[in-house]
């Protein structure tokens, strides 16, 4: 392979929070024996770097995103690693697949059924702080993880060392999350035309509302919508400005709904308000992944789609088949927000994917995940798992910077998020030697050929907003009641928001009313009381 100009980098960005620490209610490790690991951390005298004298299996967890015609599990770029990685030190490396929509789900099967993967990951601490609580984490010892895999230790020792301890037990790694994001929502700038509006027009709900009412009498379709569960961020164009700090630790997280504050009220008054009027898709609850979202937007029914852009993305491409005279557009921030509100957001904590290993991971095992972070956080290797074969994915520019082949179809072709899913171990995006050329690639992973004006808008939209994302607030006390009543909660919140987005208009108030009394008796309230509890002790950043 032709030497690169320019290589990527892995930056940790960190944050001066402290040590998460005195966390309760753990169960014991229930690593095996083989393991090497019963609750003390331990670090073999063995030395495998340089290979395995017996065949391991290494099994790593990857997103399965419906991408059609892809298959997650085995593609031309997972039979690299095992040709360039697996088969240099003796490991068979095998990809889990994990719903991207049901990842907590799959995991919790798998660990039930003893199958699940080495790493057991989550891109939010409360969850991961779930799998802790539930003993299936092994405790680690970072002195290995520096053995093993010391170019990915350089780069990640501080915010490891920052944030991967709990009760004192050293429990999780993490990936680089560099200050960039790519999630977009567009919108048919046909139709904001067509019923004499423009885009930039868009700068409230109601200016939104008012155009998705214009779409209707027009007959050209409505807003998309998708069944809201599992991750509970909705409510937050609804919130207050500025916020209140122990209002957001006690009302914010993602693995339960805010079901019963003021916030989620004015939300579900709104959903209920476009659900009557004809305004949203009116199967929305049936949309469960982002792919049934797509196909509406394809299929010319709904007007606008939210997703993470990539440059080989087909949604422009696929949606011009059945509609030749599309234009698109990206959405304002405010185009959601009520008047008067700000466009408020959840801003990332300065890590990634979260990272432990499975209780049940042998020495070996372990010894291979930390083997295999190591091979990714190379330079060539990451640069090679994001962009492909030169010559055939990508040319480089006088910058040393690939530029992807627009529609290539070839056997070295990349899942249509860039493979992210295989390299967000070790960062969220691919990083080089300056912010600038940074963000210059960044530009071209994120835009197809002929819509870079959409990514200069989205990237703009970003840094404008930027006042208004804050994090959610970390505890440093395993929430307990958060893991025992999640899942009800979540099933429970999809049966009665649904059923108060339903409702008659004039019955609002009393089936909302309702619900909410039943989700706080169903363990929403001990969860706020186990909260408040935290939040008077200062157990939370």
């Amino acid at each position: 392979m032709r030497k690169l100009k320019v290589l990527p980098l892995l930056l940790a960005s960190v944050m001066s929070v402290g040590l998460l620490a005195g966390c309760t209610g753990k169960a014991e490790n229930e690593a095996s024996p083989s393991a090497g690991n019963t609750g003390t951390s331990s670090q073999s005298s063995n030395d495998y770097s340089k290979g395995f004298p017996e065949k391991v299996s290494l099994d790593i967890p990857v997103y399965e995103r419906a991408f059609e015609g892809w298959n997650v599990a085995d593609n031309f770029y997972t039979r690299y690693v095992q040709k360039e990685f697996g088969d240099k030190f003796n490991i068979k490396v095998n990809f889990i697949p994990i719903t991207r929509t049901n990842e907590v789900r799959d995991f919790e099967q798998l660990l039930a059924a003893n199958k699940a993967p080495d790493i057991i990951f989550h891109y939010d601490m409360p969850q991961a702080l779930n799998y802790y609580g539930e003993g299936v984490l092994q405790q680690l010892n970072y002195d290995e993880v520096a053995k093993y895999a010391p170019t990915y230790w350089k780069k990640m020792s501080k915010t490891i060392e920052q944030y991967g301890s709990v009760d004192g037990k050293k429990t999780f790694v993490f990936a680089a999350r560099p200050n960039y994001n790519n999630w977009v929502t567009i919108v048919r700038k046909d139709w904001v035309e067509k019923v004499g509006m423009k885009v930039e027009d868009l700068t409230s709900l109601e200016k939104t509302n008012e155009m998705l009412m214009k779409w209707k009498q027009a007959g050209l379709g409505t807003l998309s919508g998708a069944l809201t569960r599992n991750s509970f961020n909705y409510s937050y164009a609804f919130r207050d400005w500025p916020i209140d700090p122990k209002y957001r630790a006690l009302y914010s997280d993602l693995a339960v709904a805010d079901f019963t504050t003021a916030d989620t009220e004015r939300w579900l008054r709104n959903l209920n308000y476009q659900y009557h009027n004809g305004l949203i898709d009116k199967e929305f609850y049936l949309r469960d992944d982002e792919a049934k979202v797509k196909a509406q937007f394809v299929a010319g029914k709904t007007g606008t789609f939210g997703f993470y852009m990539a440059s080989n993305t087909d949604v422009f491409s696929a949606t011009l088949k059945n509609n030749p005279d599309a234009q698109f557009d990206v959405l304002p921030p405010d185009w959601g927000v009520p008047q008067g509100r700000k466009p408020q957001g959840r801003a990332d904590w300065p890590f990634g994917l979260i990272m432990g290993i499975n209780h049940k991971s042998s020495e070996m095992e372990r010894a291979a995940v930390w083997m295999y972070l190591e091979w990714l956080s190379q330079p060539q290797n990451l640069f090679f798992m994001q962009n492909g074969v030169e010559g055939q994915n990508y040319t480089l520019d006088a910058d040393g910077l690939p530029v992807k082949k627009a529609d290539f179809k070839g056997e070295s072709k990349l899942s249509q998020n860039n493979n992210k899913d295989y390299w967000a171990l070790v960062t969220e995006i691919a990083e080089f030697n300056t912010p600038e050329l940074t963000r210059k690639a960044n530009l071209r992973n994120w835009a197809p050929a002929g819509y870079e004006q959409l990514a200069d808008k989205m990237i703009k939209y970003w840094d404008q907003t930027a006042e208004y994302r804050t994090p959610d607030a970390m505890f440093t006390v395993v929430l307990k009641k958060v893991s025992e009543y999640k899942a009800d909660l979540n099933a429970l919140f999809q049966e009665q928001y649904l059923k108060v987005v339903m409702a008659s208009p004039d019955k609002f108030d009393a089936v909302y009313a309702e619900a909410k009394k039943k989700f706080l008796e169903a363990g929403y309230q001990e969860i706020l009381d186990e909260k408040q509890k935290a939040i008077d002790a200062k157990q939370f950043k």
